[in-house]
């Protein structure tokens, strides 16, 4: 004899759903304490104060948006603008680039491709105040290794990298271009992920190399380059210890950036002052995080 099968009674499910809600917000409710004591509360009162003249120990003054127009003409704020524009462009097409490079390379598993990860990865858990150190030693006029090296070819050169200009703004620029491991994890996952049904089928078709990479494989690595875009772009906008340990901004303002320029107001108890430029920091990094997901169409399935 069959039995009757009875469907899932609708309103008993919406029932549990509701009944379970309560343990999801209390399991949310720790997080959201910490968001709102450790990070939106601060990031209103930096937008509030921007506004003020403050010293950090009086009561904040309201001031207007003298910060900002004294922060618009200033020329070390306009350099620094310029800086993080051309190393965006220098991250997004030469960083970027060369960590997805080097994710496909170790994709395709030759020999020795395990070796050779590990040492593409050491240099890059080190820390950049620890690099920035080592690139002091590194392009020094004296005793540096990059000297001396072209000095065994021209025993009369002499260039101060980091204190001459234009020279210092590619030093600092050789101090992360090619540390770009976090980049070349993300693409090397999402390579891994994809089903290798796809490039069988690809290769049945007829795709060779290089027809496979360009329409299986690194399409579907969308979102990860992506993503490797938008971490390489805000590591230029928060760059401090690259700078601050090797040219602290110089030769004159040819290295400068926004959290220099932030830490230097701090340091002169400008602190209203330092928060306007905090608060361009976010909304630059905000743009470009939405820039890239249209630009990529990171919301996007790929399958």
């Amino acid at each position: 004899m069959l039995k009757k099968v009875t469907k899932p009674n609708r309103m008993s499910k919406q029932h549990w759903e509701r009944k379970n809600y309560k343990w999801i917000y209390l399991f949310l409710l720790p997080t959201t304490v910490i968001f709102l004591m450790f990070y939106l509360v601060p990031i209103f009162q930096v937008f509030v104060t921007s506004f003020t003249q403050w010293d950090g120990f009086n009561d904040p003054v309201f001031n207007g948006i003298r910060n900002y127009q004294n922060l618009f003409t200033s020329s070390a704020f306009l350099i620094s603008l310029k800086n993080l524009f051309l190393w965006s462009i220098i991250a997004m097409f030469f960083h970027v680039g060369f960590g997805t490079l080097v994710a496909f390379v170790l994709y395709q598993r030759k020999r020795g491709w395990k070796v050779t990860r590990a040492v593409f990865m050491i240099p890059n858990v080190i820390s950049a105040a620890a690099w920035a150190m080592i690139y002091r030693f590194f392009f020094n006029n004296n005793f540096g290794i990059l000297n001396s090296i072209i000095r065994t070819i021209d025993p009369d050169f002499d260039i101060q990298w980091l204190y001459q200009s234009p020279w210092a703004f590619w030093a600092v620029t050789l101090t992360w271009l090619f540390y770009a491991v976090i980049v070349t994890l993300l693409v090397l996952g999402d390579l891994m992920n994809i089903p290798q049904e796809l490039n069988e089928a690809a290769i049945i078709d007829g795709a060779g190399g290089w027809q496979l990479i360009r329409h299986i494989q690194l399409p579907l690595c969308r979102g990860a380059i992506a993503t490797g875009v938008i971490c390489s772009l805000t590591s230029r906008i928060t760059m401090y210890e690259q700078i601050s340990l090797t040219t602290a901004g110089g030769p004159g303002n040819d290295t400068m950036s926004l959290p220099i320029l932030l830490v230097n107001a701090v340091t002169d108890y400008r602190y209203g002052y330092a928060n306007a430029i905090g608060v361009l920091m976010f909304v630059i990094g905000l743009i470009m995080m939405v820039v890239i997901n249209k630009a990529f169409r990171i919301n996007e399935t790929d399958y």
